[in-house]
């Protein structure tokens, strides 16, 4: 898209290492194979330097991993060399100074490894900047290795900015002072976003996204265009006037990526005026970089892209959505998302890392530091112990003596301060009335789920009875799930819920009565100050303690006291927070003796740390032990008078019970409210539990009707009796059937032969089962050419209910006469015989023909009644 930034390396002058480390080394270690070692070491620790930095590094990796070994070393061997009193020094040239008379000093030379550090890291920031400008961004591995580099670059420089002052003790030269570095790392993580961006396109991510990553590049670059502008001296730099063009075109291009993205998510949304409203800002932005900074990037495929999109939505709005374009002050905001991170210095930075050095510090260097660090424990935990052993012998003294409760209230006539401080936390949270308005409630919300868990088990009840009424009826017929059995963990439910609410009864009881106890003290705790001193009875201070002397001692002994653990307790947080370490000492000790002594030089560190913190601790356990012996005379002194004094403890015990009460008052209306949280709470339970109910009764009732529907259309077809001959006597009474649902015989009846009718068309055939589900059950009739027409149905009729055995005298249904004939066109009138059960009235006749209707028809059915009970 655009050229990426890269900084120049620093070139140092050749140094010689050998001489200067190797004068030490012999000079530290006897001859033998150890030293032999370390000259080794020395001789490959130059030849290092001279590959990382006298000789022009290729834009490799493989260069930069030297670099980063170099540097490595130089921090290995940096608290091992005493490089000051080896006057070895750097010499470093300016990475941006061309020679100019006003670009500062051209070469700085210090005899300082910390300095030979901060150049070699500009190095290693500069390289790994030029090597991510020469990747390939076309495929994935080219943009995660620029991305890497980038960041390691800002890391790189952002070290140098935190460090390089205290590590010159000098003013540097330009290119590594602090404001430099700073915006060369500001840079680097600017083009490391940029990447970001670059493959979240490749990778066609979300325009969301990119738009954010986008933004965020653009903020970073505004950033950096920033820090070189207003600095005072790097617009000086050449460098620095080629970079301002590069930072000022790559922000307004990752911002016009960003809107082109954003408008792309707003098309998505539907929001076609604001797609435009951003496509035509980021349409400005580029040509605003092309205008100014052609010669710099090329932007011709980003405005191309822009172009495009802007007048396909152009197109789209004008001819379909008509929606109205924003102006751009009025867009949202676009999200930014950083996804980079300056890379931190932390060594080793190369991963071939090895310690040429590393044998260097020898293990009585370590023994030694183990040695100091089990002395520091011990004296630590020997100060520490001492007073927390103190501290548990101070309480248990007071505590023996019931120091300082006994001295709480010795006035006689002024109201305590806690007992004031009761009262108005009693106060603030409501006294009386909010307690008593919550004890007011309790009932109604009790009563509320009471009447819930009632109406839950009720419908719970009323169906279980139908359903028992039912089977006694059908017995064996009714042959689904008893509801006895299917609702017992319903039941166990609700009783536990029962149980619940009579153990919530009992303790609201308890409640009440604990505040009915102390209501009085209660109200009196809520009266004013005045009105609350005045009920609580004074003690005569003239023969009160109040002014006794020996109670002011105590007082200042108990504060003295206080104020002896308070002191201990900041004892301890110091002596915990001494922290030092004796490697650097030990390595010093034996780079200028050959020996270290940790014994002296331990016990010397000790002393030096730990010797005010010990005098310190020994004084305040002292001067505790002579404060109790003190307390303990006084308090028997104390004693002696208290038990002579009696008048005061009517207004001890009130006190105390002005206490309870403010204590009790706090317990019953935390419990009261937690009550009323739990009835509310146990509402939507309840609530829920009589859904529960109210659906299974509702499924029964469902299922019932369908058996009861079943059972129905079952008795309905079932076969009649057989005939038989009934004695002449018993014509009007039929025998009953005894149980089960099978109805009465049905009466025969065989009149005289007729004359055939004219041929007519054949009748509909119809089952017998059917036909004699279509006799009519009503009243008794007039003949039939007195009958009005009847309601032509628009089918059969189905039965409208099972003959159910316990009613008394259900007639059974009979057949036709055998002459009847339907097409008879009424010159044949055959008279109907009327089937009368005992008790009951006369059986209706069948109903009259018509012509339209050749079969017999149901009379209306509202004039049957259901002989099954109503749900």
């Amino acid at each position: 898209m655009a050229t990426f930034i890269s900084v120049p390396l620093k070139k140092s002058s050749e140094v010689d290492l050998v001489k200067p480390l190797l004068k030490f080394v012999t000079a530290t270690y006897p001859p033998g194979e150890e030293q032999a070692e370390y000259v080794r070491a020395v001789e490959e620790l130059n030849k290092l330097r001279k590959s990382a930095l006298g000789r022009p590094l290729d834009k490799h990796e493989s260069s930069l991993e030297i670099l980063l070994r170099y540097y490595d070393q130089l921090c290995a061997i940096e608290p091992k060399f005493p490089f000051p009193e080896l006057c070895l020094t750097f010499t470093w040239k300016d990475a941006f100074d061309k020679g100019s008379l006003f670009g500062g000093s051209v070469k700085l030379a210090l005899a300082s490894v910390g300095y030979e550090k901060t150049c070699v890291l500009f190095n290693v920031g500069a390289l790994a900047s030029q090597i991510a400008s020469e990747q390939n961004l076309d495929n994935d591995e080219g943009l995660k290795t620029a991305a890497k580099y980038y960041q390691l670059a800002s890391g790189a420089f952002a070290h140098i900015k935190d460090t390089v002052l205290s590590a010159l003790n000098r003013e540097p030269t330009m290119d590594i002072s602090p404001e430099t570095v700073g915006t060369l790392s500001q840079i680097m993580l600017s083009q490391a976003q940029e990447v970001f961006v670059l493959k979240a396109t490749a990778d066609k991510m979300k325009d969301a996204i990119v738009a954010k990553l986008a933004n965020q590049a653009a903020d970073y670059y505004g950033d950096a265009f920033k820090q070189c502008q207003y600095k005072e001296n790097l617009p000086k730099y050449f460098y620095f006037q080629e970079v301002l063009p590069v930072l000022a075109a790559k922000h307004c291009m990752m911002q016009a990526t960003a809107e082109m993205h954003q408008s792309a998510l707003a098309n998505q949304k539907k929001k076609f005026g604001e797609e435009i409203a951003r496509l035509q800002h980021a349409t400005e932005l580029v040509k605003t970089a092309a205008s100014r900074y052609d010669e710099y990037v090329n932007v011709k495929d980003l405005s191309d892209k822009i172009n495009r999109a802007l007048t396909a939505a152009k197109k789209d709005n004008d001819f379909i959505y008509h929606d109205r374009v924003p102006e751009v002050k009025d867009l949202e905001h676009i999200g930014k998302a950083s996804l980079v991170k300056a890379t931190a210095v932390q060594t080793p930075l190369s991963q071939k890392y090895t310690d040429l050095f590393e044998k260097m510090v020898p293990m009585a260097v370590q023994q030694s530091v183990s040695a100091a660090n089990s002395r520091k424990a011990d004296t630590v935990n020997r100060l520490i112990g001492s007073m927390r052993e103190a501290t548990n012998l101070c309480n248990g003294v007071l505590a023996s003596l019931n120091l300082p409760a006994a001295l709480e209230d010795l006035s006689g006539d002024a109201v305590p301060q806690s007992i004031l401080e009761k009262s108005r936390a009693v106060i603030q949270q409501g006294g009386l009335q909010s307690i008593e308005q919550l004890i007011r409630d309790l009932p109604e919300l009790l009563q509320r789920n009471r009447e819930i868990l009632d109406e839950s088990l009720k419908i719970l009840d009323d169906e279980e009875t139908t359903d028992n009424e039912l089977r006694g009826k059908f017995s064996q017929r009714w042959n689904r799930t008893p509801s006895g059995d299917l609702y017992k963990s319903l039941r166990a439910e609700g009783n536990n819920f029962c149980n619940i609410l009579d153990k919530a009864v009992q303790a609201d009881q308890v409640v009440k009565g604990r505040y009915t106890e102390h209501c009085e003290m209660i109200a009196l705790l809520c009266k004013p100050e005045n009105e609350l001193s005045a009920a609580i009875p004074s003690a005569n201070p003239a023969k009160t303690l109040q002014g006794s002397e020996v109670v002011n001692v105590l007082r200042s002994q108990l504060a003295q006291l206080d104020e002896v653990k308070r002191e201990r307790e900041v004892l301890e947080g110091e002596v915990k927070a001494v922290t030092f370490d004796l490697t650097t000492k030990f390595l010093t000790a034996l780079a200028q003796d050959g020996a270290i002594n940790e014994e002296a030089m331990t016990t010397s560190e000790l002393d030096t740390r730990y010797g005010s913190h010990t005098q310190r601790v020994q004084q305040n356990l002292r001067r505790q032990e002579e404060l109790l012996s003190q307390i303990q005379v006084s308090h028997q002194e104390f004693s002696a008078l208290k038990q002579s004094n009696s008048e005061a403890n009517s207004r001890e015990d009130v006190l105390k019970k002005l206490a309870a009460a403010h204590d009790s008052y706090i317990e019953i209306s935390s419990n009261i409210k937690e009550g009323t949280k739990f009835y509310n709470d146990l509402t939507e339970i309840l609530l829920k539990f009589q859904n529960k109910c109210s659906d299974i009764v509702f499924a029964r009732k469902t299922e019932r009707d369908e058996l009861l529907k079943e059972l129905q259309q079952s008795i309905a077809r079932e076969p009649s009796a057989p005939s038989f001959n009934v004695p002449s006597y018993q014509s009007n009474t039929p025998a009953p059937v005894p149980g089960g649902p099978t109805p009465a015989p049905r009466t025969m009846f065989q009149p005289q032969a007729k004359p055939q009718p004219p041929a007519r068309p054949p009748p509909p055939s119809i089952p017998p089962q059917a036909a004699s589900a279509s006799v009519p059950v009503s009243s008794p009739m007039a003949p039939s050419n007195t009958n009005p027409p009847p309601v032509a149905p628009t089918g059969p009729s189905q039965a409208q209910g099972p003959p159910y055995p316990s009613y008394q005298g259900y007639p059974g249904y009979y057949q036709m006469p055998m002459a009847y004939n339907p097409y008879a066109y009424g010159q044949y009138n055959m008279p109907y015989m009327p089937y009368q059960a005992q008790g009951q009235a006369g059986y209706p006749a069948a109903p009259p023909t018509q012509q339209p209707y050749p079969y017999p028809q149901q009379p209306p059915q509202q004039q049957q009644q259901p002989y099954y009970p109503q749900q």
